[in-house]
């Protein structure tokens, strides 16, 4: 199963899905505690400005229910194939 989390709302996670064809369920995570139990949380910057928030990173949990493998700083392009191909499908 795959599930897709983000600090986002329920509502921008609904707008977001509806426009890019998103069937993936989605976690609605605002508190961002998920995403700093599993180290996905930390410092970024834009604009020559730092601040802390979400990581987009990717991880792989195994039938065990542990993390198998962890994607940290994904970049979009390429990622979902290799995610899909680490799995071997």
């Amino acid at each position: 199963m795959v599930l897709g989390a983000s600090a986002d709302s329920v509502e921008d996670q609904a707008r977001f899905a509806a426009k890019c064809s998103i069937v993936v369920p989605m976690m609605s995570d605002p508190a961002a505690a998920v995403a700093r139990a599993y180290g996905a949380y930390g410092k970024k910057s834009f604009a020559g400005k730092e601040y802390e928030g979400v990581l987009r990173s990717t991880f792989l949990i195994g039938p065990d229910g542990k993390v198998a493998r962890e994607w940290p700083a994904v970049k979009v392009d390429g990622h979902a194939k290799e995610v899909l191909d680490s799995i071997g499908n």
